[in-house]
């Protein structure tokens, strides 16, 4: 399998932001504002943004008020303007949905929205105001200490040409993957990064296209005990899914939460830099169980089976799913 990514005419430079859906803006910030710690930023009508204290773009974080929970898009930066109109004409030069987005969201410049090959909805911009960088205003750390969105994670039902897409079409590289124990094996999940450490999108098998969860990056380890107490105390450790733990993959220190309308959410630190671009990506096999969970509970069953639905970029109804083309978990889990 080639994990070399592909050198396209633009430049994607991270992750940038992703909109949860959520049916009751004010109790989803109680959630994440008074009990986690995220920045309140602003609101406009139906929206509440948020972001980390280490972040100096407006937000990385909207809740959008909405009849049923889901994703409303996942996005990343790109690094200057003129890669929105060739990202525009690879995804119209593949056949895909795409539509340009102006004042639909505070604070942001133009964007191009698409639907991926797999039916994931993606944003791309360049500009986004900037805001006060808080990393040194402890005397306004709260919750969690959550510092910036690091990655997302999406359920799709082949993760082999989705990863095609990303790797080659779109410049991502590959730092670890998981493959099965098929003759000839195949491609369970990869993760993937444009910014130097392991990824800003997982690709994993299961029922699709959904997104399995955002990731934060959080302080250090007692930044994820904190949460666990403060949820706890306020009645909420049923929010609780996953975790405390370690990851075998990508060394994370983890702790998997679900909302008030369960979005999930990864609280997230201890991985590692990637700073060559010769990296040899870490093979992993699917049923070696320090793969996912190096010390700590094995994940529930709740963990495979269930991801929020994402809307469609044409009409806003919920793209169908399809169920996964291999098993969507290791052998050892049931």
């Amino acid at each position: 399998m080639d994990l070399t990514p592909g050198r396209p005419d633009f430049n994607i430079l991270r992750v940038g932001h992703v909109e949860f859906r959520v049916t009751d803006v004010e109790r989803a910030r109680e959630f994440y504002v008074e009990r986690l710690g995220f920045v309140e930023q602003a609101r406009d009508g139906a929206r509440l943004y948020l972001r980390g204290y280490e972040e100096r773009d407006h937000h990385s974080l909207v809740l959008r008020r909405a009849p049923s929970p889901g994703v409303g898009h996942i996005a990343f930066r790109v690094a200057a303007e003129e890669d929105l109109d060739h990202l525009e004409h690879l995804h119209r030069a593949h056949g895909l949905p795409v539509r340009w987005v102006r004042d639909e969201e505070a604070a942001m410049g133009r964007a191009l929205r698409a639907q991926d090959p797999s039916g994931l909805p993606v944003e791309f911009y360049c500009h986004m105001a900037r805001v006060e960088r808080l990393l040194q205003r402890f005397d306004l750390y709260r919750g969690a200490f959550v510092m910036r969105l690091d990655h997302f994670n999406c359920q799709v039902p082949e993760v082999e040409p989705a990863a095609r897409w990303y790797q080659k079409a779109l410049g991502f590289a590959c730092s670890e993957y998981t493959e099965s124990g098929d003759d000839p094996p195949r491609l369970w999940a990869i993760w993937l990064h444009r910014k130097q450490n392991v990824h800003d999108l997982a690709l994993m098998t299961g029922t699709g296209p959904r997104v399995h969860h955002a990731g934060f990056w959080v302080q250090d380890q007692l930044s994820v005990l904190r949460a666990c107490d403060i949820l706890a105390a306020a009645g909420l450790a049923g929010s609780i899914e996953r975790g405390p733990g370690r990851h075998g993959l990508s060394n994370a220190f983890f702790l998997y939460l679900r909302d008030p309308d369960h979005n999930r959410i990864e609280l997230y630190t201890g991985d590692y830099l990637i700073a060559d671009p010769d990296w040899t990506p870490i093979r992993w096999s699917l049923n070696d169980p320090r793969r996912a969970t190096f010390w700590g509970h094995a994940p529930p069953a709740s963990w495979f089976e269930e991801a929020s639905l994402v809307e469609s970029m044409v009409d806003g109804a919920f793209v169908p799913t399809r169920p996964a083309g291999m098993r969507d978990r290791p052998d050892f889990v049931t």
